[in-house]
């Protein structure tokens, strides 16, 4: 399968970062809408659709309309208002209005997302361009700092990181280790089934292990986040859907605000948007150990520079090292 893929203590029913994410009622309802779908029902599932194709027309529409758009009732728009976490179809329109109101500021085009066999290589860098842009922003705009501030504090604590993922979200969860590791945090990254499985199970408390799933429903990350935490370690998974299976087997829940494109299976703007976190976290981790953290990278940077080219990038020859 391929995979691009908050809140302390025993997981509840439905995890804290969601009951967080769906109050804010700063964060882009669209971002929410697309985060919540896979667990809406068949009914409310019609109306986020109708919702996501055209979010101006809806914010101007009446709720009869949008009830007869996605071939349902208006008691059902209302219980989807509120799953989503708005508190009924009038806060709802004003949501979608506000948000209308951000995208166009931020950008004059809406290229969207779905590629086409008309569409030329210019048109493809626009949308593959905009599209990584804005999950980049969207990431960024609902992240739940408290929550991050949390994972670092675990990270950062931590005497052995392990991190999964399977797929393209193996990448993410080298990158990650590759980083961790660069500041002298002992981490480990995991993308064999049974080697996720067999680390997990020698993590005690004190450790933290990292599950990277962008759909959270990938089988071998769920699995060995589950393992690490039955034997004490804390628990973090990153994902872009915040009810999914992955967000019962962890402590804290990092979200993404990646959209699905044409490519899917290309794993792009899911994993930007991974990147992302792990960029936020990574940085966390080495301020609340600055002056190691800076050390180690010198020493890092030093190890491996007799293996760069005296070039700079402009093509010109380094001047020599004068040894003052």
């Amino acid at each position: 399968m391929s995979d691009t893929e908050s809140v302390v203590g025993p997981a509840p029913s439905e995890p804290a970062s969601v009951q967080t994410a769906v109050r804010d009622a700063d964060s882009s309802p669209l971002v929410r809408i697309r985060s919540l779908l896979p667990g809406l029902a068949r009914a409310e599932q019609r109306v986020a659709k109708v919702v996501l194709e055209d979010p101006a027309h809806v914010a101007r529409r009446s709720i009869t309309e949008v009830a007869l758009a996605a071939n349902t009732s208006e008691t059902t728009v209302t219980r989807f208002c509120k799953a989503v976490g708005v508190g009924g179809y009038p806060q709802l329109r004003i949501a979608l209005a506000a948000d209308t109101a951000r995208t166009e500021a931020r950008t004059t085009r809406n290229l969207g997302g779905e590629i086409g066999p008309e569409d030329d290589l210019a048109a493809v860098i626009g949308k593959v361009s905009f599209a990584d842009a804005r999950a980049v922003e969207e990431t960024a705009d609902q992240l739940d700092i408290a929550t991050l501030e949390r994972v670092i504090a675990a990270v950062a604590s931590a005497g052995r990181v392990d991190v999964y993922g399977v797929g393209a979200s193996a990448f993410v969860a080298a990158d990650l280790q590759q980083k961790l590791h660069r500041i002298g945090r002992v981490c480990f990254a995991w993308s064999d089934t049974h080697i996720m499985l067999t680390s997990a199970a020698v993590l005690s408390p004190g450790d933290v292990a990292i599950g990277v799933s962008h759909t959270g429903a990938t089988t071998d990350t769920v699995e060995a986040l589950r393992v690490a935490r039955e034997h004490g370690a804390s628990t973090i998974a990153v994902t872009n859907f915040p009810r999914s299976p992955i967000t019962e087997v962890a402590d804290h829940v990092l979200t993404t605000a990646a959209r699905e494109t044409t490519f899917r299976s290309g794993a792009t703007a899911s994993r930007i948007a991974q990147l992302t976190v792990i960029d936020c976290l990574f940085i966390g981790v080495a301020q609340r150990h600055m002056d190691a953290s800076v050390n180690a990278l010198d020493a890092t940077r030093d190890a491996v520079g007799s293996h760069r080219l005296g070039v700079r990038p402009d093509g010109r020859r380094r001047p020599r090292e004068t040894g003052k």
